[in-house]
């Protein structure tokens, strides 16, 4: 029979056998290790020498610090909910349920570790197959609610490094000014309401969400622009009496740069006051006072692309389409990043412009002009 309150025992080949806690899976569920002895005090001995060298594996005594790290998850995100965007709000609560609380939230906060947390992120992208992108973005969630545990039970929970994978950035699709030219000619074939708004994004940039959410009254036909003001998503509900799981959000648009005028070119003007309804509070892609919500102008857009036989696109090859031919016909880059509304010129370079070959091969020229 083991001590009281001790995992010593004595074994049928006359050894003592004392027992500690190593490690914790993903779960939660304690990982053992095993001293051995000649004697009780031996085994014993050796198991509080490797308990020193862990720093123990007592959980701490205080009401809060003997909390799983779930109960953590729950009240950070709860504190957030009025303080962030309600599109903010609900990707916080989907990554915390879907992907924190299954590996992690029976987990005590006090034994995580560097490794635990590398096993963590290896189960994301291997068998949960998660881009680096979106694994970072969990891990930075996870970062945020173990700041806010710390702060509930101080010295309790030990250091450790949290190491995001790299992401390894993919060469966004773009139309080829053939494509180009062959989408703007079916769109403005019998161009209805939908194949309009489907163009103008095409010759804006805009993204699908600001697209949905423009109404008329957005639009300054004596002006030539059109004013970024809101953007559509839908987005999951929390409200226990509420039947839908979600609902259709019309909010400020991601960020204070995203709120932008945007100039049109002159054959989307002409579009524009052939299309122009009477109501300013008409949406554009319908031309009624109902909207048509991303996933079915999604929907739409993948019929368009396969009627135009073009492979691979969806509708955000629009916006990098339409940076990329900016730059191709000399566009000031400051004035593009404000066009797309970007926080800086950076973003604009770095992940929307793609140089052709033909560019590529244009400049090369320019050396050899200049005798290189």
């Amino acid at each position: 029979m083991p001590r009281r309150g001790e995992n010593i025992f004595k074994r049928k080949d006359g050894r003592w056998e004392a027992r500690y806690i190593k490690g914790h899976d993903l779960s939660g569920k304690a990982k053992y290790g095993y001293c051995y002895g000649r004697t009780y005090t031996e085994a014993r001995e050796k198991v509080n020498s490797m308990k020193a060298k862990k720093g123990g594996t007592a959980v701490a005594g205080t009401a809060k610090s003997r909390q799983r790290f779930a109960y953590y998850c729950g009240k950070w995100v709860e504190q957030r909910r009025y303080a962030v965007k309600p599109s903010t709000y609900a990707k916080y609560v989907a990554t915390i349920e879907n992907d924190i609380i299954p590996q992690l939230g029976n987990q005590y906060p006090s034994a995580f570790t560097t490794e635990l947390v590398e096993r963590f992120k290896t189960y994301l992208l291997t068998e949960r197959n998660l881009s680096a992108k979106t694994v970072r973005d969990i891990l930075m969630v996870f970062r945020m609610i173990v700041v806010y545990a710390r702060k509930q039970v101080p010295g309790e929970i030990p250091e450790f490094d949290i190491i995001y994978p790299r992401e390894q950035r993919k060469e966004m699709r773009v139309l080829s000014q053939e494509e180009q030219e062959r989408l703007a000619t079916f769109l403005t074939t019998d161009m209805d309401c939908c194949k309009f708004g489907v163009y103008l994004a095409l010759t804006t940039g805009i993204r699908i969400g600001e697209l949905c959410a423009l109404r008329w009254r957005d639009i300054s036909l004596p002006n030539g622009t059109i004013t970024i003001s809101a953007t559509m998503q839908r987005l999951r509900i929390f409200e226990e009496s509420r039947e839908s799981k979600t609902v259709i959000s019309i909010d400020a648009p991601k960020s204070s740069t995203s709120a932008r005028t945007i100039p049109l070119t002159q054959n989307a003007v002409t579009l524009c006051k052939r299309f122009a309804p009477a109501s300013g509070s008409a949406f554009v892609l319908t031309g009624t006072d109902a909207y048509m919500e991303p996933r079915t102008l999604q929907y739409r857009f993948e019929r368009y692309a396969k009627a135009c036989g073009l492979e691979d696109v969806h509708f955000h090859t629009l916006r990098h389409t339409f940076a990329t031919r900016c730059v191709e016909v000399g566009f000031e880059i400051k004035s593009l990043s404000e066009i797309l509304g970007h926080a800086n010129t950076s973003i604009t370079l770095n992940r929307y412009v793609h140089s052709s070959m033909k560019q590529k091969k244009s400049n090369m020229d320019k050396l050899s002009a200049a005798g290189f």
